[in-house]
C-alpha cells in the first residue's frame, strides 16, 4: 500500500498529491503549518498544535476551510489510512490558488494537505553524545517584520542559518536577534540549566512558542525547578551547566559544544536526561487517542 496524503478533503496516493503552480503557498510562502507527532496511537498535544495553527492563520487573515474538530478528524483519518501508530504529521494550510500577483484576495479558497510519515531528525548517537552548535551570521527575523511566533511556510530565515551551520561543520545553528540576544535554533527552542534553574528566551526576542518547549517548562515546574524566560547572550550559553534543545521532531536533544566551547562536561547532563525520560512518559498521556 502506497502512502496516502490528505488533500482538500480526499485521501490520494502520494504521486497524485499535487498543488497548482499558482498556489500562493508555493509562489510566496503564504500559508501556515504544524509539525505534530503521534506515539503508539496517541497524537501528542494535537489540540495545542491546532490552536497554534488557527492563531497563525488568524493573524495572516487566512481562513482555514475546516473547523478545528473536522481538521482533527482529518489528521486521525490520514494516520489510519496509512496504518501508522508512530508518525510525524505535517499539516499545511496554504493561501490557495491565485494569480501571479501578491494580493491574497485573488485566492478563492485555502488549500489543506496532511502528510503522515516517519521522521528521524537526528541519529540516536546525537542523543547519547550531544550536538555541536554554532552561532551564525544570519540574524533572526525581526518580530515587527515577520514575527517568528507565526509558524508560516516562509522558512528562508531558518534555511539560511542551516546552510551556515553546515558550512561551519556543526550540527545546528543558533540565531541571534538584532540586539545580539539568543533566540532559537533553526527548528528548535533552546534552554540553559544552572543548578535548579532553567532559562529559555522569551517570545518577544524572536522565537516560536514551541509545544515541546512548554511541555518541558511544565515538567520542570512539577519537578521543583525554577523556570525563567528572559533574554540572554551567548556568554550565558557558554557558562551553563547544561544546554538542550526542544522541538516536535527533535524532542529533547542535549548539547555538547557551542562555538567550540565545551558545555558542562561535554556530554548529556543529568538534568537533560531526567527531562528526556519525563517527556517520553508524557507522550503516552497527553493528546488524542486513536485505534487502527
Amino acid at each position: 500500500m502506497g502512502l496516502k496524503i490528505y488533500l482538500d478533503g480526499k485521501l490520494v496516493e502520494k504521486a497524485d498529491a499535487v498543488v497548482s503552480v499558482f498556489d500562493h503557498g508555493l509562489l510566496y510562502g503564504d500559508g501556515v503549518f504544524e509539525g505534530i507527532r503521534s506515539y503508539d496511537g496517541l497524537v501528542f498535544k494535537l489540540s495545542e498544535h491546532l490552536d497554534r495553527l488557527y492563531e497563525s492563520s488568524h493573524t495572516l487573515r487566512l481562513v482555514v476551510p475546516l473547523k478545528k474538530e473536522a481538521l482533527q478528524n482529518a489528521v486521525i483519518e490520514t494516520l489510519k489510512a496509512n496504518g501508522l501508530k508512530d508518525a510525524y504529521i505535517r499539516l499545511v494550510v496554504t493561501r490557495g490558488v491565485g494569480d501571479l500577483g501578491l494580493d491574497p484576495r485573488k485566492c478563492a479558497k485555502a488549500t489543506i494537505f496532511i502528510i503522515t510519515d516517519k521522521i528521524t531528525l537526528y541519529p540516536r548517537e546525537y542523543y547519547e553524545k550531544g550536538l555541536t552548535l554554532a552561532t551564525v551570521p544570519t540574524v533572526r527575523n525581526h518580530p515587527e517584520a515577520l514575527n517568528p511566533q507565526l509558524k508560516t511556510l516562509n522558512y528562508l530565515n531558518n534555511i539560511l542559518a542551516k546552510i551556515e551551520a553546515t558550512n561551519a561543520g556543526v550540527d545546528e545553528a543558533i540565531l541571534l536577534n538584532s540586539q545580539g540576544y539568543v533566540t532559537e535554533c533553526t527548528g528548535e527552542n533552546i534552554f540553559t540549566v544552572k543548578g535548579k534553574t532553567l532559562c529559555t528566551p522569551p517570545a518577544y526576542v524572536g522565537i516560536l512558542r514551541g509545544i515541546t518547549r512548554q511541555s518541558v517548562m511544565d515538567i520542570a515546574g512539577s519537578m521543583g525547578y525554577k523556570v525563567i524566560e528572559e533574554p540572554f547572550t551567548r556568554h550565558e550559553l557558554y557558562i551553563a551547566e547544561e544546554v538542550f534543545l526542544t522541538g516536535t521532531a527533535a524532542e529533547i536533544v542535549p548539547i555538547a559544544k557551542i562555538d567550540n566551547r565545551v558545555i558542562g562536561e561535554g556530554r548529556p547532563g543529568p538534568v537533560t536526561k531526567k527531562f528526556m525520560d519525563e517527556f517520553h512518559k508524557l507522550t503516552s498521556k497527553e493528546g488524542v487517542r486513536y485505534t487502527l
